[in-house]
């Protein structure tokens, strides 16, 4: 009885610490504008950045020292002064490289091959049934034939 009750605990507990987890990776950015970084990085409230340089107009993910997370969006020009500014504060940087996009998966054409071995069964199907009536129609006529032939001898 006792067995139960600690496996149910122990699975509710896994659930919750796993839901938690996950939840406290999720980072939601908030809009920030390039003059509001400017000032933060000449206070020393940035703790990091990540450049995305593509698609035009980049834009900055910014971590502060107090836990919020913000995004900036930026043009070119912006992004030389920017970058002066946090090497001067000391602000570690990393630059976001956009992944390729990989290969298009060969398709697989096992719908073809099911609707093909289909068919292929449909087929044998209706040729069994076809040779079966034939042999059984032909079975009746030689079955009418032979009692004729014996009543005309």
């Amino acid at each position: 009885m006792r067995g139960p009750r600690i496996a149910v605990l122990a699975a509710a507990l896994t659930l919750a610490m796993t839901a938690s987890a996950s939840a406290a990776t999720v980072i939601h950015f908030q809009p920030e504008s390039v003059s509001a970084l400017s000032a933060q990085l000449h206070h020393h409230e940035v703790h990091a950045l990540t450049l995305h340089p593509t698609p035009a107009p980049g834009h900055v993910h910014v971590s502060l020292n107090d836990g919020r997370h913000m995004t900036v969006v930026y043009t070119a020009s912006d992004e030389a002064r920017l970058l002066v500014l946090a090497h001067a504060d000391g602000t570690p940087i990393s630059i976001a490289v956009a992944k390729p996009k990989a290969a298009a998966k060969p398709a697989h054409h096992t719908l073809r091959y099911v609707a093909g071995g289909i068919l292929v069964v449909v087929i044998i199907v209706v040729a069994a049934v076809l040779l079966v009536d034939r042999r059984r129609k032909l079975g009746e006529e030689a079955a009418d034939a032979a009692p004729q032939s014996q009543t005309q001898q």
